[in-house]
């Protein structure tokens, strides 16, 4: 009897063996590979790469099987029976065909299909084995050891069902490498451990059947069958490289398409990152996407809240944190979704950052309740801290004060250095207003240069007082913003709660009276409201808003006074002065209404329409009449006030050589660049200039140099009683003497006494005008010297906005 060693060592050809090792490891990987590429293939594809797979399997165990039974040399004659030597190659290739199927469901959800399915190949190498031992032949009888069969077969079932879980596990060559190193070991472990359970025992009387197959035809069989496996192997390399390829490419296609995405992408697997791609890498601040691959998922959404919600809710967006390198929050929006990687189902999450977002989503909130301009509380969130304050107040029994405020004369800052320049003035005002408050106290920008503050919790009243004084001498310092050198000055109401009112809108619309009484007593003040204020500004609102509607109604017209040439007395001019009747209070005197139109702005309004009417009534005369205008301040520092000059000439038609405008010394000095640049672009047109009211202003003789005027004006209250008022009399010669040295025409108003007129004519003085002369009329009343019928007394026309009433 054999001994199991004698089997195994001395009695195997162990260069047949090595090569039947080689042919086994070989078969054992391809058959991997080609499982991996069934798992791959398409449902119709599968069966037909599942059966080359069985082949492979099938040829490979049974070439080892024969390679090594070759290898054998029991010392007797052997031969093969062909029936159960085919049939042993068909069971390897059947029933391996079965457990690979069944390995292959485990995509299909069940974790125990890959290690059922090798149990089923260790089942199927031992039944080949035991088949092809059942086709050999030998002169001699056959015996078995039932302990090592059944150890065989247990180590062909426990390492098969091993091989295919560890082969299939991944896509790396180490998986792949490692499986068909398992399915080897089981293959080799079980054929040498059966071979070692049987024992020949040599007996000559036992012969060799007539159609057994000879070992050497055997060997030619094997040889074929090992060709077969080089080619299937060569072809699972050249798939493998294939797919390795084409892996590849798409792994490329699908990071240019993840890379070209906006948002950051990463693919994880349970809870380890797979890839990402550049976005995220940008995104968390890492130097690579490898650094990244093989992290966990919670390193960056470390919230485990939002990560649950994330995995429950596919295609949902939830926000969440993103934490990058270096520790620090980003808040992103994420959405994930299963797909497909590999042949893996996988998770991809779309990580979106929200930074700008949220940022937009703070200045809209902040806009919604600030000042864009100067980042004060707006108007509506005033009002709502107004509110609050005010019942606290009534609860407590403290005072509030409310203190509004604006800018005197702002608007002309906007007017003669552009819009720019006011944006940089009311920031400059709000930070020192800002700088006199405390953390309890509250400035709003309620609109234009308009401010209100509120002032909680006051014990004492005159604390508001105090507060309006340091704010008024904050703003006394010069603020580059207005690029003139002088300081924007302000007036301030101030109204208190509860002793003025306990409600917000009356706190306000008394504070804003108190505000109009501040700026009506010499402004860069502030006066606390009183009751009897109230009517006031009512009154002057009131009569604001008629004189808004007073041209669209027609309550507006032009008197005429006439001017007389002293040397010969024949009138040379009129001066036409505007007047307004209004339908229930009658004839308002200009002395009143002027002002108030300067300081709402209405008199560009009525000055162009004052102008307009003026020109097209002179372009009917007859006579070639010339027309002054008087224009105020804010005429002149008006941006377009040339061009307006210009188009009414154009629209009237009347001649630029007839036109004087009137202007005082007072509207000059403000911005005496910018007037003079106005005056010489209206000259240049033909326009002449007169200096009105001269001597009451600042008679500077700089002015009558730089500007380039046509006629002085000597004011009424140094004519009246001239021929008796020595020091008038003085001044009225001093004038004279400076406009025959600079070559102006003089005209003296007001003259209502022939003595005054024979004063000014013995001085050679050029014109004259006064109730001697002529009281303002309609234009009817002179019409026989605008028609020619006097040519003697042809008048010249002067248009006047001045503040003066029926006085000569």
């Amino acid at each position: 009897m054999l001994t199991v060693y004698n089997c195994l060592v001395t009695e195997h050809d162990l260069r047949l063996v090595g090569l039947a090792a080689v042919i086994c490891a070989l078969a054992s990987y391809t058959a991997i590979s080609l499982l991996h590429h069934v798992r791959k293939s398409a449902v119709g594809m599968r069966r037909l790469w599942l059966a080359v797979s069985a082949m492979s399997t099938g040829f490979g165990i049974w070439a080892t099987h024969f390679i090594a039974m070759l290898a054998f040399s029991p010392g007797v004659s052997t031969a093969y029976n062909i029936a159960l030597t085919g049939f042993s190659l068909v069971a390897a290739i059947f029933l391996t065909g079965i457990g690979l199927a069944v390995a292959v469901t485990s995509m299909a959800g069940s974790r125990w299909s890959a290690s059922l399915g090798g149990a089923m190949v260790g089942g199927g190498i031992a039944a080949m084995h035991y088949t092809g031992m059942a086709a050999f032949e030998t002169m001699g009888r056959v015996s078995w050891d039932p302990a090592l069969v059944t150890v065989s077969i247990a180590l062909g079932v426990v390492i098969g069902s091993v091989a295919l879980p560890v082969g299939l596990r991944g896509d790396s060559l180490k998986w792949k490498s490692l499986g068909a190193l398992l399915l080897t070991l089981a293959i080799c472990s079980h054929h040498f451990t059966a071979m070692g359970a049987a024992a020949v025992v040599p007996d000559p009387t036992v012969q060799l059947s007539e159609t057994a197959l000879p070992s050497g035809l055997l060997a030619i069989a094997v040889a074929l069958a090992s060709f077969m496996i080089v080619v299937l192997a060569l072809g699972g390399v050249a798939l493998e490289v294939r797919e390795h390829r084409r892996q590849e490419l798409e792994a490329d296609r699908m990071r240019g398409l993840a890379n070209a995405a906006v948002e950051g992408l990463l693919i994880y697997n349970g809870e380890t990152i797979s890839t990402v791609n550049d976005n995220f890498v940008a995104l968390v601040g890492r130097a690579s996407a490898d650094s990244i691959v093989g992290t966990r998922l919670e390193q960056y959404l470390a919230d485990p809240d939002a990560r649950v919600r994330l995995l429950k809710r596919e295609n949902e967006l939830v926000e969440t944190v993103l934490l990058d390198a270096g520790g620090s929050e980003i808040a992103v929006e994420a959405i994930q979704r299963l797909v497909d990687l590999g042949g893996k189902p996988h998770r991809a999450i779309a990580i979106r950052d929200l930074r700008a977002r949220k940022e937009a989503e703070r200045n809209i909130l902040f806009l919604a309740h600030h000042d864009a301009l100067t980042g004060l509380p707006n108007r509506s969130t005033f009002n709502k801290r107004l509110d609050q304050e005010v019942e606290v107040a009534l609860q407590s029994g403290r005072r509030l004060a409310v203190l509004c405020l604006d800018l005197d004369r702002f608007k002309e800052v906007n007017d003669l250095f552009g819009h720019a320049a006011g944006d940089r003035a009311l920031q400059a005002v709000t930070k020192r207003i800002t700088s006199q408050l405390d953390d309890t106290q509250m400035i709003a920008r309620l609109s234009g240069d308009e401010f209100a503050i509120i002032v909680p919790g006051l014990s004492n009243p005159a604390i508001a007082g105090r507060i309006a004084e340091s704010v008024l001498e904050a703003l006394q310092v010069a603020i580059d913003g207005t690029e003139s050198g002088q300081p924007v000055g302000s007036s301030i109401g101030i109204a208190i709660c509860p002793d003025d009112a306990t409600d917000r809108q009356a706190l306000l619309s008394h504070a804003d009276t108190a505000l109009y009484r501040a700026k009506n007593e010499g402004r860069g003040t502030y006066r606390y409201f009183e009751a009897a204020m109230g009517a006031a500004v009512r009154e002057r609102r009131l009569l604001e808003h008629d004189l808004r509607n007073a041209i669209p109604r027609g309550e507006l017209r032009l008197a005429y006074q006439p001017q007389k040439c002293i040397r010969t007395g024949k009138v040379v001019g009129f001066e036409a002065l505007l007047r307004w009747k209004h339908p229930t209070r009658g004839e308002i005197s200009p002395v009143e209404f002027i002002p108030l139109a300067e300081d709402t702005g209405i008199i560009l309004q009525i000055g162009e329409w004052v102008l307009r009417t003026a020109c097209r009534e002179a372009a009917t005369w007859k006579e070639p009449l010339t027309v002054a205008v008087n224009v105020s301040a804010v005429q002149i520092h008006n941006a377009n006030f040339a061009h307006t000059v210009h188009e009414i000439l154009f629209e009237t038609g009347f001649a630029a050589a007839r036109l004087e405008l009137e202007v005082t010394e007072t509207a000059l000095i403000r911005d005496l660049n910018r007037a003079l640049a106005t005056l010489r672009r209206i000259k240049i047109l033909g326009v002449r200039i007169a200096m009105d009211d001269f001597g009451t202003g600042y008679s500077s003789l700089s002015n009558l140099r730089a500007f380039p005027f046509d006629k002085i004006k000597i004011d009424g209250s140094f004519i009246k009683s001239v021929n008796v008022n020595d020091q008038g009399a003085a001044i009225v010669r001093s004038v004279l003497g400076l406009g025959r040295a600079l070559n102006l025409h003089v005209l003296a108003e007001g003259v209502e006494t022939s003595a005054e007129l024979d004063f000014l004519k013995s001085e050679l003085c050029n014109e004259a005008q006064g109730f001697l002369l002529g009281r303002p009329a309609d234009i009817e009343t002179f019409r026989r010297l605008t028609s020619g019928e006097d040519a003697s007394d042809a008048p010249t026309t002067v248009v006047s906005l001045a503040s003066k009433a029926s006085s000569g």
